[in-house]
């Protein structure tokens, strides 16, 4: 089939030039269509419900919100896990899906079972499906800055005017605000009024919410014309809200609201706040992109919409830039384009050199960019992003790209050049033909072998599934398009290009010089088989141990270029306490003269992708460019220094990247890059073995920001309702429960309409009555016949402690251990732990602990790899089976992988890298390089010996004569494929942009695995085959092998 193909596309040549003349175009197309990121979304397929309570203890929202809605949801088809938080005024439930699980069709699915399990929760409580964003969906941060202008004022600018604008813009799913006060009318009640006016704080309510409101009277026809008839009714002041009448008084005199209190317009309750710099607070906004857009593209869109804002912003107010994923993007991305031109680039060299023909090196460097922009064409269509990762993958093929078309190019060439002048015009068709049919079927099925043992890598499931698809799609795609135009249009162009003066191989210095080092040393290989089949085995048992002492992780860190500082306090920390703390440390971190600047938060932003308490700190620390850095300071220097410099009491620092946060924070619970899971029913046995478990751990060695989730500790005051006092003086507990959410914790009446503006209206006591608890006691509460009994005579308060959040997950409580990995490897540090804990860690009956975070992926990859790594073998063995129809040599092609690891296990291990899935992934793809490598030395040694065959009987010297002869005079097409293949991947280990760091470890153990495959392919494979054919002479079963020469 192979053959015919070649012959059609050689006989066909303009059909074949316009069919790869629309794939560029397609692809050039497809380059600026292809949606552009940083790295793969390796966030959970996940959807959020979102229940928001105010006022309500995290118990309370745990017991009349999480609780019923967790039962109803985990039921869903094709979920995997349902985690709950239950936090003060807010629920938050994760409901995690399969992976191929269409998102849309999965909050479909939640919208539905919402629709019933909504009845059973308190009236007026609705819950709401989070944004179709993911979690590395916030791509953006911006602050509102204006001199003059209150808090208050640049909130409400951002609410009203520059969130709903930002809305618009495509591919945003939603923007969250964040900072400032939110503006609400508030009326203050003085308790002694409401007793001297015999006036309940429930009347004050029901009058203000009748005394807001806008109503229509329908048509008056009058004079020809209609008019509308409305009734305008909305509060527009503070006055509107004092002369609001709520009752008479003696002698029928009106009682009015502002005979019983004071109402001004004020900051809300809020549980969060924004930071800039440690110089005070901000208010800003948080874009989150909606899932599967072009996070580049949206980030453009966005800034040209804030451009377009910042015409209509109020004097002196500006929007600027605080975090923005572009940067990040692009330095990704030049990264990837700098090492794909400077391989492409060493590439074409390459060939120049070793061929000395410049049309004939032609021909294999426009092949390149071929296969690589009918690799765009199906990420564009398969939503594939151009990320590090799916960039990467075309990057460590770029040499293998060229293999097919270097061997194919090489042998034409040597046909051509091996004519007299006269001839080779009038013979070029066919002896193109004729030299690409010789190599074209092999050289298919060896481009076969690198595409399959990529199967491993599609098998990977969860996040180092997510991480390496990309790479695994784009790699495999150019290798597809590769094989195919090295059997198409390789012919084609090189009946076009193979012109001119070609002195033959013998006259190239370079094929020369390599020849006079290669000959003796095969010679003596070929003499002394036993010595050097020794020598290789015993290089293989050296490399054993040098593995086995290799430390592991799942993945080498990715550089993001910013940092985020994450420490936690106390859990009953004030608002206005983490703002002090906050202030304090973002300035030390503002002056460290590798930062340009800090952007902090305190609590929560306005979304529900977003659950963190007042006590977690989130500061994106911006570092400066590196040129701007101390000499030889690295990013690990900055942390240390500002850990050193930021150890404030009360305070535990977290160290962290902002996307690998976010990945983290919502697919796994765990803001760190370990965690450890316990798991009960009792939060103070959950306490204590937390705990216990960080103290153990943090013995560890290699362990960092090792920190219990304080899972109590919160302060509460408890009023508990004495309902034989209550009885006795006539009082019913909802009287008590009304005033207790009325006076102390107020109440949002109604909504005052402000023309596009919508502001709350609050009831609730002066400060004074409610801020101390004796304050709290003598709160006066309606009985019957209007008496009114304070607080105390009916009720008990006592000071406690409780959970400041409630966490669950697979129905059971959960605390978490944080801790992260520095100085050492993950896989030292997670056998050291586990050790510990099992032999110092206690559990109860009912609890359980589990890893997750990083290890848990490794843990998956791992298992999953022991499984698909022995079958990727196999398909490789059944594929060169049928290539040489036979097994033995098969297997002699396939001893190259075992001796490919010898080098690349040792350049890894000199390198200092660990092994993680980016370093299996580089040995992967040099199982399919080291037997490509293997596949063509077999071919041109069966064809010398075939040669050799037909010409009549041979002896054990032919043999010895026709395996030198396959080996050194046909050297140069095997140095080329290995030298393309090994000198495109070293512009990678230079590199030092984002996303290097990723790359580095994949290109690593190929370029160490191709220097031993080389020396094997050369030395070794020569000497068996040999040995081989020596047996089936003695036996009398020596053959020709089949192949057509």
């Amino acid at each position: 089939m192979i053959e015919k193909l070649i012959e059609y596309s050689a006989r066909n040549r303009v059909v074949v030039l316009a069919i790869f003349a629309l794939i560029t175009a397609w692809g050039i197309w497809a380059v600026y269509r292809t949606p552009v990121d940083a790295i793969p979304d390796l966030s959970d397929n996940q959807v959020i419900v979102f229940t928001d309570y105010p006022g309500r203890s995290p118990q309370v929202v745990e017991d009349q919100v999480t609780y019923p809605l967790v039962s109803n949801l985990q039921g869903l088809p094709r979920v995997k896990a349902v985690r709950a938080s239950s936090a003060f005024g807010f629920s938050m439930i994760y409901v995690i899906f399969e992976d191929k699980a269409d998102i849309y069709w999965a909050r479909t699915r939640v919208l539905e079972r919402l629709n019933y399990a909504s009845s059973l929760l308190p009236a007026g409580v609705t819950p709401t499906l989070g944004p179709d964003g993911t979690g590395v969906g916030h791509v953006y941060w911006y602050t509102i800055e204006g001199k003059g202008y209150t808090l208050e004022q640049l909130r409400t600018l951002q609410d009203w005017f520059v969130r709903y604008q930002l809305n618009t813009v495509p591919g945003v799913a939603e923007v969250a605000s964040i900072g400032g006060f939110v503006r609400e009318y508030q009326i203050d009640l003085d308790p002694h009024k409401l007793f001297a006016y015999r006036v309940t704080a429930g009347q004050v309510a029901e009058a203000v919410k009748r005394a807001n409101n806008d109503t229509g009277g329908r048509l008056l026809e009058q004079s020809d014309a209609e008019f509308l008839i409305r009734g305008r009714g909305y509060v527009q002041s503070p006055a509107d809200l004092e002369n609001i009448v709520v009752g008479t008084g003696m002698g029928g005199t009106p009682i009015y609201v502002k005979n019983l209190g004071t109402v001004q317009t004020g900051g809300a309750i809020r549980r969060g706040l924004l930071d800039l710099n440690g110089e005070g607070e901000a208010v800003g906004g948080i874009v989150v992109m909606r899932y599967g857009e072009n996070a580049k593209e949206v980030i453009d869109r966005v800034k040209e919409k804030i451009a377009a804002l910042e015409k209509g912003l109020p004097p002196g107010v500006k929007i600027v830039t605080a975090y923005d994923r572009s940067d990040l993007i692009e330095r990704s991305i030049d990264t990837l384009r700098s090492a794909l031109t400077e391989m492409s680039i060493v590439v074409t060299l390459v060939v120049l050199v070793f061929l000395l023909h410049f049309r004939s090196s032609l021909v294999v460097v426009l092949t390149l960019p071929i296969a690589m922009l009918a690799a765009f064409i199906t990420m564009k269509h398969l939503g594939i992003t151009s990320n590090i990762m799916s960039l990467g993958g075309i990057a460590i093929a770029i040499g293998e790209l060229v293999d097919a078309g270097v061997v194919m190019v090489e042998n034409c060439y040597r046909r051509l050049s091996e004519l007299p002048d006269e001839e080779r015009d009038e013979r070029r068709l066919e002896v193109i033909i004729d030299a690409s049919k010789q190599v074209g079927p092999a050289i298919f099925s060896s481009m076969l072998v690198i595409i399959l043992s990529f199967v491993p890598i599609f098998l990977l499931e969860g996040r180092g599934g997510k991480l390496f698809h990309p790479l695994a799609f784009t790699k495999t795609f150019a290798m597809v398009f590769a094989a195919v135009i090295a059997v198409t249009l390789v012919p084609v162009l090189s009946y076009y290009f193979l012109r001119g003066k070609m002195p033959p191989e013998e006259s190239n210095p370079v094929s020369r010089f390599f020849i006079a080092a290669y000959s003796p040393v095969l010679r003596w290989c070929l003499r002394w088989k036993k010595t050097v089949i020794l020598l290789n085995i015993v290089a293989l048992a050296v490399a054993v141990p040098v593995f086995m002492k290799m430390g592991s992780e799942f993945m080498p860190p990715l550089d993001e270029g910013s940092l985020l500082y994450m420490p936690v306090t106390l859990p009953n920390v004030s608002i206005t306490e983490a703002k002090r703390i906050i202030q304090v440390q973002d300035a030390i971190i503002k002056s460290h003269p590798e930062v340009e600047y800090v952007l902090g938060k305190v609590g929560r932003a306005e979304t529900s992708t977003d659950p963190a308490p007042v006590s977690m700190f989130e500061s994106i620390i911006i570092l400066k460019p590196k040129d701007k850095w101390r000499p030889g300071i690295t990013k690990n220097d900055i942390i240390s220094e500002l850990d050193a410099r930021l150890q404030i009491p009360g305070v535990r620092n977290g160290w962290t990247q902002p996307i690998i946060n976010r990945i983290d924070m919502l697919s796994t619970g765990v803001r760190t890059t370990l965690g450890l899971k316990i798991f009960g029913n009792d939060l103070n046995v959950l306490r204590q073995l937390s705990l216990q478990a960080e103290e153990i751990i943090k013995a560890v060695p290699g362990a960092a920001d090792v920190v219990a989730e304080r899972v109590t500790g919160g302060s509460y005051i408890d009023i508990e309702i004495d309902r034989e006092a209550a009885a006795r003086y006539g009082v019913a507990v909802e009287d008590i429960q009304e005033t207790i959410g009325t006076a102390l914790g107020g109440e949002t009446l109604t909504t005052a309409v402000e023309g596009r503006n919508r502001f709350p209206i609050r009831i609730r006591y002066l400060r004074d009555y409610r801020d101390s608890i004796p304050a709290i006691q003598r709160i006066l509460v309606s009985g019957m016949g209007g008496t009114q009994v304070p607080l105390s005579q009916v009720t008990r308060l006592k000071v406690s402690t409780g959970a400041p959040e409630l966490a669950s997950e697979g129905g059971l409580l959960r605390s978490i251990v944080f801790l992260n990995v520095r100085g050492r490897d993950m896989g030292a540090v997670m056998t050291d732990a586990r050790e510990a804990l099992e032999k110092n860690l206690k559990m109860p009956p009912g609890y359980y602990y589990s890893w997750a975070g990083q290890w848990e992926d490794q843990i998956k990859v791992r298992k999953r790899l022991q499984i698909l790594l022995p079958i990727g073998l196999v398909i490789i063995f059944v594929i060169l089976y049928f290539t040489f129809r036979s097994g033995i040599e098969a297997l002699m092609v396939m001893l190259s992988v075992p001796f490919a690891l010898v080098g690349g296990v040792f350049l890894v291990a000199l390198l200092g890298y660990n092994m993680s899935v980016a370093v299996w992934v580089g040995f992967i793809a040099l199982y399919g390089v080291a037997v490509e490598t293997g596949v063509v030395m077999v071919v041109y040694l069966h064809e010398a010996l075939d040669r050799r065959l037909l010409a009549g009987p041979v002896t054990e010297r032919d043999i010895y004569e026709a395996a030198f002869e396959g080996a050194v005079l046909r050297l140069r097409p095997k140095l080329m494929t290995v030298a393309t293949s090994l000198i495109g991947l070293i512009p990678i280990m230079w590199a030092t942009g984002t996303g290097s760091d990723v790359m580095k470890p994949i290109a690593a153990p190929m370029i160490g695995g191709m220097f031993s495959s080389t020396i094997h392919v050369l030395i070794m494979t020569p000497v068996i085959f040999v040995l081989m054919k020596v047996r089936d002479l003695r036996k009398g079963r020596l053959t020709h092998s089949g192949m057509t020469h």
